[in-house]
């Protein structure tokens, strides 16, 4: 059973996607608990779940628990993947998706789009993920990575932490508005890109980078 200091990151990670337009009526989140179980958030719009909701304990073994939303099995299978993923967040970010229709993903130009160098990937399929087979394979195209696109239907993002995976949804975010303003311009091919080099230098979670855009997103929530 998950501690009610982890219920609570849940649910604050959970109403920071609402508040801040990543998330609607579908989405979800969840938060590691040991190698074998994590804690996702009340199968219910985000941005409403009110404080001392719970969520549900989700065994990596088994089948999802009752209740439970079907692409939670998403969250299973990264977390199953990746023993160094503390945190999942399946979320609708509106200029992610509108990059997705076109089959594009954010390229790395700017400082936020650095931490998903050399770019995040894209799952080209815009159908929900009911099955366990489309989990297992969307989870093995995320790879190392700590980001990937659904074509016509949001993003998931991955962290060490929940805090980590709210983070990256809404740099995710960032990045794909400057895509489309940069695209929007004529200047797709003459905007420079970050070299691999430029990415690892900017891409860092020292001076509390993490914490104050946590702090930001999570501002005014009742817990």
């Amino acid at each position: 059973m998950a501690n009610e200091a982890l219920e609570i990151v849940v649910r604050k990670a959970a109403r920071a996607l609402g508040r801040h337009g990543l998330a609607h009526a579908y989405g979800h989140v969840s938060a590691r608990i040991d190698a074998g179980s994590f804690l996702v958030c009340a199968a219910e719009p985000m941005g409403l779940i009110a404080p001392g909701r719970r969520g549900t304990v989700v065994e990596l073994g088994g089948d999802l628990p009752d209740g439970v939303l079907g692409e939670v099995r998403i969250h299973r299978e990264i977390y199953r993947r990746r023993p160094d993923i503390a945190g999942v967040a399946r979320t609708m970010p509106p200029k992610i998706m509108s990059l997705s229709v076109l089959r594009l993903t954010p390229k790395v130009r700017h400082g936020l789009g650095c931490y998903f160098y050399p770019g995040i990937a894209l799952w080209d399929d815009p159908q929900l993920i009911r099955g366990d087979a489309a989990a297992q394979r969307l989870a093995a195209q995320m790879g190392n990575g700590s980001a990937i696109v659904m074509r016509g239907n949001g993003l998931v993002t991955a962290g060490a932490s929940v805090e980590e995976a709210v983070v990256r949804a809404w740099y995710a975010e960032d990045a794909a508005q400057v895509e489309i303003d940069v695209l929007a311009a004529g200047a797709g091919c003459s905007s420079a890109l970050l070299s691999g080099e430029d990415a690892t230098v900017r891409a860092t979670w020292s001076g509390r980078v993490l914490e104050r855009m946590w702090d930001y997103l999570t501002a005014g929530d009742p817990e």
